[in-house]
């Protein structure tokens, strides 16, 4: 594989919503490119992109794809996403190396909320971008309605440089707006267009044409004069307007079909930026700097995703974005600080890795086993350490307990979880200690699904995901006192430890708080610390449904003892049962964790998710418009929004997000108390 120049690259990310045709148009490319012999298909699982167990079985992409090709002597690096939501990180990660973006949308879906997100987070990266209507060979697909919705939803800057022949069944080939050539079937054959598109086709191109002439003052001026513009002219003028995404071209095919794909490939070399037409932002402690990337100057690299594979061990995808790295070299990881011993580079497509030496200045490539780096880690050189911005990921929303189904998976679940969240940056995994129970998060229900598949079919760890326990407490609402003797007696030494306790209720988030109050030596000093550690660990578990007891000062304020048949065992049972004499005289009361929840929607859905909302005993607390979307504020409990990723899908359609976290603890409603308790006691018997 030979080294290209800065200028001889295109990176460049498939964005679409699910379902639009991604994995297909880069299989089509592939093809087209030479760079497989035959067409594989996403529905027999023999795409190159989705190589995944998981994606064969569910059709669907999980990770991004690594997709290189050759057109025209420019390496192009095709990245493959999922359209689904749960898995938005790999989008992230694959925007982030990239310079131009392909959005896929289907000619007879429309525009969908998938295609609405990915446009966002185009516009937020400032990518050029290509529209590529695809399915133009489906029921029901009609190119002119797809532009007008492309129009009406992302402005006039969307253009179409092509147009179809024929639609549905009939769909054969497309006519370039610019050379007023048609290209009919597969591989393309190059004629005259249909007479019947002339005038469609004029009125199109003089679009095209104005918007080509307006970057610069020359040809505006030639244009406005009534001369004609060389296709060299228009198509210097077209790509400065791309790559500055003043225009967003508009082209047309079928992927399935292989019709519209060469000129797609073209559009991609001749249209979007290569990584020379983009600064590289090196940001130091203080400030950002940018620097004209070159591949001869000091070792940037981005590490954008990491693989766990207990086979292959660890692998390690990065993009160059200064100098160069060699294979069995050292790097320096800026972000960690540390050495990394680089091995045996790799160019990936698909699962399929080629060794090569050197990987330069605007390329992709992977290594396998790096000890210390990690997703969004800057690899550089010691002497000259440059450090780039890490990649922003979406944080996790949604929660499963994980529940291993024997004690061996229980022993090999820490590797597998540690294994899946170093894969996966909006995987995150914590503790509950109220609960006891493990708790995976991540960005909805399929993404959670597909990592328990993961855990089972790479770590051999089963488990079960349940609904995460809601971290329920109790407290009590009035005063009191109560007194508890520990005495036996038995053969040789007895037992024996006495207490009087005070409770008194504490204002929320207070804990347990534990005072000594006993004087003139009712109980001896050597005795008191037993009896709090019996008051403490009794309050582990309250008297209504186990809980435990918050908010409350415990005071010991009298007690006796027995000079032979006391010791500390003694009064920490009897600390721990007075405790529970008290609790179940101060009239205990359940708590329960509520939320602040920020609801990010299109305002369409505000009386909607509102609405849902009051079912769950939210009290909203404020709603600000910004622009077109409104964003709702809200206390609610836990308890109710356990699966709200699900419910809030299912409202929008996907077009609402969602922020939420811990606020503080309330009193439970009695008549949704005795539910809990009714179901805590069922559980014991």
């Amino acid at each position: 594989m030979q080294h290209h120049n800065l200028e001889d690259i295109r990176n460049v990310v498939l964005l679409s919503h699910s379902g639009a045709g991604k994995t297909s148009t880069s299989e089509a490319m592939l093809f087209a490119a030479g760079a497989i012999t035959r067409l594989g298909k996403v529905d027999d699982g023999t795409s190159t992109s989705d190589c995944d167990p998981d994606e064969i079985k569910r059709k669907i992409s999980i990770n991004l794809s690594l997709l290189p090709c050759e057109w025209k002597n420019t390496k192009i690096n095709l990245i493959d996403t999922p359209g689904y939501s749960d898995f938005v990180g790999e989008v992230k990660a694959a925007i982030r190396v990239s310079e131009g973006a392909v959005m896929v949308v289907c000619a007879s879906s429309g525009v969908e909320v998938g295609t609405e997100s990915v446009w966002a987070y185009s516009e937020e990266a400032n990518l050029s971008r290509l529209i590529f209507i695809n399915k133009m060979d489906r029921e029901n697909a009609d190119f002119y309605r797809m532009v007008n919705e492309l129009q009406a939803r992302f402005g006039s800057k969307c253009i179409p440089l092509e147009l179809p022949i024929g639609a549905e069944d009939n769909f054969e080939g497309v006519v370039d707006v610019l050379t007023m050539k048609s290209y009919v079937g597969s591989p393309a054959k190059e004629g005259e267009m249909p007479s019947s598109m002339q005038d469609k086709v004029s009125s199109f191109r003089e679009k095209v044409v104005e918007a080509a002439a307006e970057v610069d003052d020359r040809l505006i001026e030639k244009y406005l004069g009534g001369e004609e513009l060389s296709y060299e002219e228009l198509n210097s003028g077209l790509r400065q307007a791309i790559t500055t995404g003043r225009v967003v071209p508009i082209l047309v095919g079928s992927a399935t079909r292989n019709i519209g794909i060469t000129s797609l490939l073209d559009a991609i070399y001749n249209y979007l930026p290569s990584p020379k037409e983009r600064e590289v932002v090196i940001v130091s402690d203080s400030k950002e700097q940018k620097i004209e990337p070159s591949q001869d100057g000091s070792l940037t690299s981005l590490v954008f995703k990491t693989t766990a594979d207990p086979y292959v061990g660890k692998l390690t995808y990065f993009r160059v974005y200064n100098g160069a790295i060699g294979s069995n070299s050292q790097a320096w990881n800026a972000t960690q600080r540390v050495a990394e011993r680089i091995g045996q580079l790799f160019v990936l497509r698909g699962k399929n890795q080629e060794p090569v030496a050197q990987i330069k200045a605007g390329d992709i490539g992977a290594v396998a086993k790096l000890g210390e780096t990690s997703t969004g880690d800057t690899l550089s050189s010691q002497d000259k350490p440059l450090k780039l911005a890490p990649i922003m990921f979406p944080k996790p929303i949604f929660s499963e307990a994980v529940h291993p189904k024997t004690k061996a998976d229980l022993d090999r679940l820490g590797v597998a979880l540690s294994r899946l969240t170093e894969e996966d940056p909006t995987l995150q995994v914590r503790r509950d200690s109220d609960t006891g129970e493990t708790i995976l998060l991540g960005l909805g229900d399929t993404q959670l699904e597909v990592a328990a598949g993961k855990m089972q079919r790479k770590f051999g760890v089963n488990v079960a995901l349940n609904m995460p326990k809601v971290p329920y407490k109790e407290t009590i609402t009035t005063s009191a006192k109560a007194e508890y003797k520990h005495k036996k007696q038995t053969g040789g030494h007895g037992q024996y430890g006495h207490v009087f306790l005070a409770l008194e209720s504490l204002p929320r988030g207070s804990g347990i708080k534990f005072e000594n109050k006993i004087v003139g030596g009712a109980i001896p000093r050597n005795y008191i610390p037993a009896a709090e550690k019996g008051v403490m660990e009794a309050a582990q578990e309250g008297v209504l449904a186990r809980y435990p007891a918050v908010d409350i000062k415990v005071t010991l304020y009298d007690g006796s003892f027995h000079p032979v048949d006391s010791s500390d065992i003694c009064f920490k049972i009897a600390g721990a049962q007075a405790l529970k004499k008290g609790l179940a005289q101060a009239q205990s009361v359940l708590l329960e964790p509520i939320t602040n929840l920020t609801v990010r929607t299109p305002e369409d859905f505000t009386g909607d998710i509102i609405g849902d909302l009051n079912t769950k005993r939210a009290r909203v607390q404020g709603m600000h418009p910004e622009g077109k979307t409104n964003s709702i504020k809200a206390q609610v409990p836990l308890a109710e929004i356990l699966r709200y990723a699900i419910d809030l899908k299912s409202i929008t359609q996907g077009r609402a997000i969602y922020t939420m976290e811990f606020s503080h603890y309330e009193e439970v409603p009695p008549n949704i108390a005795q539910k809990i308790i009714a179901e805590k006691q069922a559980e014991k018997a």
